[in-house]
């Protein structure tokens, strides 16, 4: 009987895909648009657009931008879009949500851009564990985009892998 240790992970054909690798490095900024209304609530045309025109859009310069109100106020759909043409020169992204749909949307736009040649019929593993914040969404949609070529789906790490699917003979 040998002593020597094999790595069979390491000897694998399983091919590891680290959504991390897809984070889109940059400053996230929420941007409120309640505080450009009358009382946080109530949106005056003329005082809106004159506090739009007034506000300093460079200090926007390179980021990314999630456009949201914080208070219940109703507001028309031209009040974001007008604020999308003052951030439109500064901003590398801006959408209308959360940070967390900013999130959402810069990964997506990511995972639209996947080369799947290297991932068809091989088994791959999804890595499960970042440092930093992928949404579940993402993996969500890499699943999507990733299923119908590969062999098979694993989630987590290989040693201690989740399978999730197995392309039928």
């Amino acid at each position: 009987m040998s002593d020597t240790i094999i790595n069979r992970v390491a000897e694998s054909t399983l091919m590891t895909f680290d959504l991390e690798k897809f984070y889109q490095i940059g400053t996230r900024k929420a941007l409120d648009l309640s505080q450009w209304l009358d009382q946080g609530v109530i949106l005056r045309e003329k005082d809106f657009r004159t506090k739009l025109n007034e506000h300093d859009w460079s200090v926007y310069q390179d980021q990314f931008i999630a456009i949201h109100c914080a208070t219940d106020a109703v507001l028309p759909a031209w009040a974001s879009l007008l604020v999308t043409t003052y951030l439109q020169p500064f901003a590398r992204k801006v959408v209308k949500g959360t940070l967390a749909d900013l999130e959402i949307q810069l990964f997506s736009e990511e995972i639209q851009n996947i080369d799947l040649n290297p991932y068809i019929d091989q088994p791959v593993i999804i890595k499960g564990c970042s440092d930093k914040t992928v949404p579940e969404d993402a993996y969500v949609q890499l699943i999507a985009k990733l299923q119908p070529v590969v062999k098979s789906l694993f989630y987590g790490e290989a040693c201690s892998s989740v399978p999730l699917y197995k392309k039928k003979k």
